[in-house]
C-alpha cells in the first residue's frame, strides 16, 4: 500500500467512525398522553396535546407534524399579551435530551386543519412527528372531551420531567 493509499483508507476509517459516533448520540422522541379535544361534526380545525419526550441522550427538534386524517398540521402556541390571549405558530419544537414538553390547552398545542372525514372517540388519529434529521415518528391521538383522567400526566408516576 503506498502513502496515498494509506492516507485513504485511514481517512475513509475516520469518518466511518466518526458518522457511527454522530448516529449513536440522537434524540429518541417517546410521544406520551397524546389526545384530540372532540369537536362537532363539521367543525374546520381541531386541537391536539401530548407529553413530547426526548429519551436519547442528545436534543432534537421537532420540524413538521403530518397526518393522513387532516389537510394540515401545524404546532401553535397561545400566549397572553397584555390580557389578550394570542396563538402564533411555531417554525419547530426543539426538546433537549432528557426533557419533556407538554402540548396542554392555553399553552404549545397542535392545530389540526380540515378534517378529512368525521373525528369521533371511536377510533384514534395518527399523526407523525418529522425530526429535522428527516426521522419520523407516529403516534396514536385518542378523541375525547377532555384530557386523560390523570389530568395529562401531571401526577403520574414517572413523569418528574419538566417542560423545556
Amino acid at each position: 500500500m503506498n502513502r496515498l493509499q494509506q492516507t485513504m483508507a485511514l481517512l475513509a476509517a475516520t469518518l466511518a467512525f466518526g458518522a457511527a459516533g454522530a448516529a449513536a448520540a440522537a434524540g429518541s422522541l417517546a410521544v406520551e398522553q397524546a389526545w384530540i379535544r372532540a369537536a362537532p361534526p363539521g367543525v374546520p380545525m381541531l386541537a391536539g396535546y401530548a407529553d413530547l419526550r426526548n429519551d436519547g441522550d442528545a436534543p432534537l427538534r421537532i420540524s413538521a407534524v403530518e397526518s393522513a386524517a387532516f389537510d394540515s398540521v401545524s404546532l401553535h402556541e397561545t400566549t397572553v399579551v397584555e390580557g389578550v390571549s394570542r396563538m402564533r405558530e411555531l417554525p419547530g419544537l426543539a426538546i433537549d435530551a432528557g426533557a419533556t414538553v407538554r402540548l396542554a390547552p392555553g399553552g404549545k398545542h397542535l392545530m389540526l386543519m380540515e378534517p378529512r372525514q368525521p373525528v369521533d372517540a371511536r377510533a384514534p388519529v395518527k399523526l407523525r412527528f418529522v425530526l429535522e434529521d428527516g426521522r419520523r415518528v407516529e403516534a396514536d391521538f385518542v378523541v375525547t372531551d377532555q384530557a386523560p383522567a390523570d389530568g395529562g400526566g401531571h401526577d403520574q408516576a414517572g413523569h418528574d420531567h419538566h417542560a423545556h
